[in-house]
C-alpha cells in the first residue's frame, strides 16, 4: 500500500460496544482505545469515517432516524469524524453496499475525495475485511471477543490487537520509505 489518506472504522465492536440493533442514542459507549484512535488519525492528518451494515432497518427493528441518531451520539463522543455511511438492507437484500461487498467503501472513499486504495478498513470481523479487499483497500481486524475464532486465524496477518495499534501501523507504513514498510 503506498500510503494512507483516510481510515475507515466499523462502529460496532470496533468503535462503539455492539448493543444489537441499537436504537438509544443513550446506550452509545466507547470501547477502550477509540477516541484516541480517531485522534490519532486527525492528528496525522488522515481523514476518518464509519462503514457500518445496519440491517435492523431493513428488518424492520430500527428507523433510519434511529441509527443517524446513534451515529451522532458516537461521533460526538470520539469528536467528529469526516463521514457516516451506513447500509440499511436486511442481508438478503443483494445490495452492493452490504459487508463484505465494497460499496460502502466506495462512497466513504468517493466523499472524502480519497482512492479507496488510500482507505485502511478497521473492523472486528472478516466481513469488515473481506469489503476492504473488495474494494480495492488495506483490512485490518480487531478481534473482540465475538469475533469468530476461525476469522482470527484466517487475518491473522491482517490484524492488530487494537485499533490504537492498528491506527499506528498505517501510520508508520505510510511514513515508511517504499520498499521498507512493515508489516
Amino acid at each position: 500500500m503506498s500510503g494512507v489518506a483516510a481510515v475507515l472504522f466499523d462502529r460496532d465492536g470496533t468503535l462503539v460496544t455492539d448493543v444489537p440493533y441499537n436504537g438509544d442514542p443513550g446506550r452509545v459507549r466507547l470501547l477502550p482505545g477509540a477516541a484516541r484512535a480517531v485522534a490519532l488519525a486527525r492528528t496525522h492528518g488522515l481523514a476518518t469515517g464509519v462503514v457500518s451494515n445496519q440491517s435492523g432497518i431493513g428488518r424492520g427493528l430500527l428507523t433510519t432516524e434511529q441509527v443517524r441518531r446513534v451515529n451522532e451520539r458516537a461521533d460526538e463522543l470520539l469528536g467528529g469524524l469526516d463521514t457516516w455511511v451506513f447500509c440499511p438492507h436486511a442481508p438478503d437484500a443483494g445490495c452492493d453496499c452490504r459487508k463484505p461487498r465494497p460499496g460502502l467503501i466506495l462512497a466513504a472513499a468517493a466523499r472524502l475525495g480519497v482512492r479507496p486504495a488510500e482507505c485502511l478498513v478497521i473492523g472486528d470481523i472478516a466481513a469488515d475485511v473481506l469489503a476492504a479487499h473488495a474494494a480495492g483497500a488495506r483490512g485490518v481486524l480487531v478481534p473482540n471477543p465475538v469475533t469468530a475464532a476461525h476469522e482470527v486465524e484466517r487475518f491473522a496477518d491482517q490484524s492488530a490487537p487494537d485499533l490504537l495499534t492498528a491506527v499506528r501501523r498505517a501510520l508508520e507504513d505510510t511514513a515508511a520509505p517504499a520498499g521498507r514498510r512493515s508489516r
